[in-house]
């Protein structure tokens, strides 16, 4: 028979068994004589503040704070830092101004089609698009620490082995 969702939110205690929010895996309990407590997946120690319903992630600077809604994680946010819209232009402009350059040059300067690179420009563009692209998630999994490793090796464990 498969588990129930419980219907009524939990506050948060030392006693209890919690989702992991950061490897989304693994289970958080408290550590014994000690006010902390750790996640058996990923390793991970958090410091618990009761009051205010929330886990810290100490292990790096600034700190990973989760706010616990009765149900599960809010969304990671840092410590002292807020990102809003500013960040998030400044890096769809990291994004998408130097692709837009590259790709109007390409397209008001074609090379001649008989040229057997002709298609460079082009290529060229998408490789800026990508690469940029790929800087801004890099980006954002060292902020956030997101364990990638350790859902790699939760995929291969689910794997059914063959």
């Amino acid at each position: 028979m498969p588990s129930s969702k419980k219907i009524l939110a939990t506050s948060f205690d030392y006693q209890g068994v919690y989702p992991c929010p950061v490897c989304h895996v693994g289970k958080i309990t408290s550590m014994p004589l000690m006010e902390a407590m750790a996640c058996e997946f990923c390793q991970q120690i958090f410091t618990i503040n009761l009051e205010q319903q929330q886990i810290k992630m100490p292990s790096r600077q600034p700190a990973l704070i989760w706010h616990w809604n009765g149900f599960s994680w809010t969304e990671a946010h840092l410590e002292g830092m807020e990102f809003g819209w500013g960040y998030m232009l400044a890096s769809g402009a990291f994004i998408f101004i130097p692709t837009a350059l590259i790709g109007i040059i390409a397209y008001n300067f074609p090379p001649h089609p008989d040229n057997p690179v002709s298609w460079i420009p082009y290529i060229w563009a998408i490789l800026t698009f990508l690469s940029h692209l790929s800087i801004i998630i890099w980006l954002f999994i060292e902020i956030y620490q997101i364990p990638v490793r350790a859902y790699l090796r939760a995929m291969r464990q689910r794997l059914p082995i063959r």
